[in-house]
């Protein structure tokens, strides 16, 4: 089985001393220890460059002494990307660009010439055409991004090739979101569990990429680095980098990825929303925000000849996607981000020479509507109604979105694999994961699965393809169909 995996560290720039201090301990350590500890392990890597500098000047100077020692010895593969994590589809071209090799530059003054990337990661796997063609022309060779991209769909994704973006000379790469996401999610904690879910795989002649965000290890799932390095150990998954994984399948034709990003669902691209976590249509403080952006950037562009060298660092630092992230409000809000990206607008418009006080009075304008705004959805509750609207979305009992629906076929299918993965666990003398499944079943009958922070039917589909899953919804609709009267109510078949 090939399998790769990519991890993504970032931290915003000037990150809080304790909150670094932690991710530094609780992650980045174990995952070089762990690397150092198994000489056979591989993993393809974006560090963002602000992430590097911040390393280097608050004291975590070993640690990129460390990756770097791991890179030449061939067990880290380093990608490219933005800087400050800045959300490269909304920007202009020029700036995508800047962001991207003022990155490289940044990486390879502390790496040296260890950091060599031929791969391009764009942060929140953000992919667009315009994305497409600055990282081309750049000289990158592949692209990672999400498997979604393939074709707008989930499930549709051709792991047996690697193929060429149309237009351009880039390999796309993609993530495979199921075995990405069982692991960030924690449904599996050892090699042997991932081994169970895979084997139907294992005779297949494809690629799985998982990627995620390296913090997943050690900091946002405290100990999950430990299945890290039983998978790096695991000798039936051949772990490598993704340029060495590229050169073991052969070509496919041509493509042209769908615009997304690796949250993006199939709901989001039809709507045409598969950005909105960063510009919502509805979101008003988003609309402020791009508009702010885009008010000082020109402004820059206008005056840069009288300004200080400094400004265009500044500059680079405020495009940083995170204060849109933190205003979507769904689920993801920080009052503290929305309003530090602001201040930054704010800043950089009174450190303008030249700037007409008109321009910086429309920047307080914009800083005082955002800033207001936040503290009145904050106020006002509006954000724990968005909040709690957009999890009932989610959490609405299954058996009221199936059989409460007129979908009985949907509901009874899942119970009957739910069951038959009880009984195998059972056989197999893997009683607790047979526990898992007869809890799942007890939950759903009786509505109790919206509690859960994993859904029973998503670690189902994990499992079971969507096609085994479909042919026994088929099976029981042909059935229901044999039954059911010409009546709305019920009858008893004597």
């Amino acid at each position: 089985m090939n399998l790769s995996h990519f991890l993504h560290i970032y931290q915003p720039a000037n990150q809080q001393q304790e909150i670094l201090e932690r991710v530094v301990n609780e992650s980045y350590r174990p995952i070089i220890k762990g690397l150092k500890e198994n000489p056979q392990a591989k993993i393809t890597l974006n560090i963002n460059g602000s992430l590097t500098e911040q390393l280097a000047n608050r004291g975590f100077e070993d640690l990129i002494k460390e990756l770097k020692v791991l890179a030449e010895k061939g067990q880290i593969e380093f990608t490219g990307s933005a800087k400050f994590h800045a959300f490269l589809p909304l920007l202009p071209e020029k700036e995508i660009a800047r962001q991207i090799t003022t990155n490289l530059e940044t990486n390879r003054k502390y790496f040296g010439d260890s950091f060599n990337p031929v791969g391009f990661f764009a942060p929140e796997m953000a992919y667009s055409d315009k994305v497409k063609e600055v990282v081309d022309k750049i000289g990158y060779k592949w692209i990672v991004i999400d498997e979604i991209a393939y074709c707008g769909k989930n499930d549709c994704c051709d792991f047996s090739k690697f193929h060429k973006i149309k237009n351009s000379n880039l390999v796309a790469v993609f993530r495979q979101r199921k075995t990405s996401n069982i692991i960030m999610s924690a449904v599996v904690r050892s090699a042997e569990s991932l081994k169970q879910i895979l084997e139907e795989d294992a005779d297949k002649n494809i690629y799985i990429l998982t990627a995620m965000d390296g913090e997943t290890f050690g900091h946002h799932r405290p100990g999950h680095d430990k299945i890290l390095f039983e998978m790096l150990k695991e000798k039936s998954f051949q772990s490598t980098t993704i340029s060495d994984l590229i050169s073991r399948f052969p070509a496919g034709e041509d493509i042209s990825p769908i615009e997304s990003t690796w949250a993006s669902s199939e709901h989001n691209i039809e709507k045409g929303m598969q950005f909105f976590s960063w510009k919502d249509p509805g979101n008003i403080i988003h609309k402020w925000q791009w508009e702010y952006l885009y008010h000082v950037l020109n402004i820059f562009y206008k005056y840069k000849e009288n300004n200080c060298p400094d400004l265009r660092e500044k500059m680079d630092e405020a495009l940083a996607s995170d204060p849109f992230w933190w205003a979507s409000a769904k689920p993801w809000w920080s009052l503290e981000m929305i309003e530090l990206g602001a201040w930054r607008f704010l800043d950089l418009l009174n450190s303008f020479h030249g700037v007409s006080q008109k321009d910086i009075e429309i920047g307080k304008d914009y800083y005082s509507k955002i800033v207001l705004k936040a503290f009145e959805w904050q106020r006002t509750g509006y954000i724990r109604e968005l909040a709690k609207t957009y999890q009932n979305q989610v959490k609405a009992p299954f058996k009221e979105r199936t059989v409460g629906e007129g979908k009985p076929e949907v509901y009874d299918a899942f119970i009957y694999f739910m069951k038959k993965k009880m009984l195998e666990a059972s056989e197999k003398e893997n009683y607790e994961r047979a526990i898992l499944w007869r809890d799942a079943i007890w939950k759903l009958e009786t509505k109790n699965d919206i509690y859960d922070a994993i859904h029973a039917t998503d670690l189902l589909r994990v499992e079971v393809s969507d096609e085994n899953l479909k042919k026994i919804m088929e099976k029981y609709k042909k059935q229901y169909k044999k039954i059911k009267g010409g009546q709305p109510e019920d009858r008893v078949i004597l």
